[in-house]
This record gives C-alpha cells, structure tokens and sequence, in this order.
C-alpha cells in the first residue's frame, strides 16, 4: 500500500503567515476541505466570496505560476477523508501518519544531499533550539557526535549569542525554530552567517527574508493545521527532518560511520560493565 504522496497543502501551510486576509481565508478553504466538490476558478472564487484574480495570487505565492497549476496538483492528490475517529489510539496513529505525509510533501532530497555535503566538511557543528527545539538540539548533538561529527548542542539564549564571536567558515549552524521567531536562534544563524559560517534552519514558517542569512531552510510541517495535532508532540516533527540528515550523511561512508556508532557503544558497555 502507497501512504505517501505530494500534496499542496503542507505548502499552504508553511506560507500561511505571508498571506492577506483574503489569501488566508482562501488557504483555510483547501486547508480544511474533505469533499471532492467543483474546485473550478469561477466555482471557488463565488463560493468564497473573492475574485478569480486573488485566486490566482494565492497559488503564485503558494510556488505555482497560477490556480490552473495549483489544483489540478490540489485534485491529483485529494483524497477525501473520513471523520468518524473512532478510539485514542487510531486518533494518534492517524494524527502521526498525516504529519509523515505532510513530512513527505515538504521534502528536498537535492537539499538533504547538500546538507550531508555541508557536515561532511565542516570543522564544527552547533546545533541551537530553545524549549522544545532544544530537545530536539540536545538530540542531534548525541546521535551525530556517535558518528563523528565535532558538534555541540546550544540551548542557552545567552551562549548563543557569546558563541557567534567565534564563528567562521569553518563553522556549520544549525537553528531549529517551529515559528521561525525564536529571536536568540536567529541572531545565532544572522551573526554566524555574516563571519562566514553555512547555517541552516529547519522551521514550519516560510519566510523570504530568512534567505539573507540562511544557506538552507528546511520546511517541517506545522502542527497548528495537523488534524488532532495537539496531541503530537512538538519536537517530533524537527526529529523526523533530523532522522532523514541522518540517514543521507551516513550513507557516504556508511562503513566508517557504522564502526564509530558500534565503537561509541562498546565503549559505553565498558563504563557500564566498570560500574
């Protein structure tokens, strides 16, 4: 069975704060339908009471050159969905398997492969996040250090901001921010790119002006239209996203990679068998 397959709403929702009121209310339309219904210019524009014009704009800044594009990708990917839920446990199930989905429709292997690229070279990684994000920074600084990756987690506001003094070409940033409005993580990734460093920020929100000082900008699905997603927590989205990094810098030199992770195990079986 296909789980996975492209669908537009995830950009929707990734470009959601960039939009007019008109726009948003347009996006809350595709966002929220579940029924195969006329999805024509001249049927949407009167059923929302907006112009064919708007229409067009909202699928422009949504990535398409115009609504025609936009739903037939829309109509190609629609499936309509059953909202009798019934039980906590499919609730959650199902409220995980949209937010793969929504993983899948948002994913840049070309990007993935630079970013295994950027880690491969640099001399030092620095991974900041608060709240939330910082768990999910605290991660990726243990699962990457395994595999030889010189790196450190940051998720004090103020060694943020001490720590850009030091930065350099030789350096690699990532800041992870769900709202993309963390102040402290984005004058970490600011700073360190005007030094010279690669930076890359993982976040829902997509925002024009992140490309001044951002190499990569890395879209994760946002929970705030996930159906259920209250449930879900926070970091697990970021966690998804850092599990496919993962997998594609391995896979350049899956042997040498694999040996340390085995090395650093071993090594700590020996401080327990001390113990």
């Amino acid at each position: 069975m296909e789980y996975y397959v492209k669908s537009v709403v995830p950009m929707i929702e990734s470009n959601y704060d960039n939009f007019t009121t008109v726009e948003k209310n347009i996006a809350d339309f595709f966002i929220r339908n579940r029924k195969m219904v006329d999805f024509s210019a001249k049927s949407i524009a009167e059923r929302l009471y907006v112009s064919e014009a708007s229409l067009s704009r909202f699928a422009k800044k949504c990535g398409y050159r115009g609504y025609r594009e936009f739903v037939y990708q829309y109509e190609k990917t629609f499936v309509e969905k059953q909202e009798s839920i019934t039980g906590n446990t499919r609730m959650v199930l199902n409220a995980y398997q949209e937010l793969l989905n929504k993983t899948y429709s948002l994913m840049d292997e070309a990007q993935t492969g630079r970013i295994a690229r950027y880690l491969a070279k640099a001399e030092r990684v620095f991974v900041c996040g608060t709240g939330s994000s910082g768990f999910a920074s605290d991660e990726m600084e243990m699962r990457f250090m395994r595999i030889g990756v010189d790196i450190d987690s940051v998720t004090d506001r103020d060694i943020m901001r001490m720590q850009t003094v030091f930065r350099d070409e030789r350096s690699l940033i990532f800041g992870i921010s769900i709202s993309g409005e963390q102040e402290a993580v984005l004058y970490f990734l600011r700073e360190s790119h005007r030094r010279g460093a690669k930076t890359i920020l993982i976040t829902a929100q997509n925002r024009v002006d992140f490309d001044r000082f951002c190499d990569e900008v890395v879209l994760i699905p946002s929970l705030k239209h996930l159906n259920h997603g209250n449930v879900i927590s926070p970091q697990f989205p970021v966690l998804v996203m850092l599990d496919i990094i993962y997998a594609c810098y391995v896979e350049q030199d899956k042997y040498l990679k694999e040996t340390l992770h085995d090395n650093t195990l071993r090594a700590l079986e020996g401080m327990d068998a001390e113990l």
